[in-house]
């Protein structure tokens, strides 16, 4: 019998590959998208130095969000990395869906944080 790998192991082979391919340095660091059934959460990676330069996250109180499991609450987690990753002087990112699929609320986020300033 064939047994069938679970979604998230197919996200994280899916990750891997993206992975392989790109990387974030201090100068245009890598969006990194992780995306749970109660929240979403996005940090500005250096991968260079391993550093994390910022993160934002629907669990964070100064955005007061009561439900993270929604496209609105991407849409806001997008514009706070926005803001702050233009606070730091950060203008241009690498996008890394971390395996998910673009659309719904990775989607929103990433527009939202293109709309507030951010280029990828």
């Amino acid at each position: 019998m064939i047994k069938k790998i679970s979604r998230n192991e197919a996200r994280i082979a899916r990750h891997k590959r993206v992975r392989n391919k790109i990387s974030g340095t201090p100068e245009i660091p890598r969006l990194c998208v992780f995306r749970s059934n109660q929240n979403i959460s996005v940090q500005l990676i250096d991968d260079v130095n391993g550093n994390t330069l910022a993160s934002a996250s629907s669990i964070d109180k100064d955005l007061k969000i009561k439900n993270g499991s929604n496209v609105e609450a991407a849409k806001l987690v997008g514009e706070s990395i926005a803001k702050k990753a233009l606070k730091i002087k950060i203008k241009s990112v690498v996008f890394d869906r971390g395996g998910y699929l673009y659309h719904g609320r990775v989607k929103a986020l990433a527009e939202s944080a293109r709309e507030n300033g951010l280029e990828f």
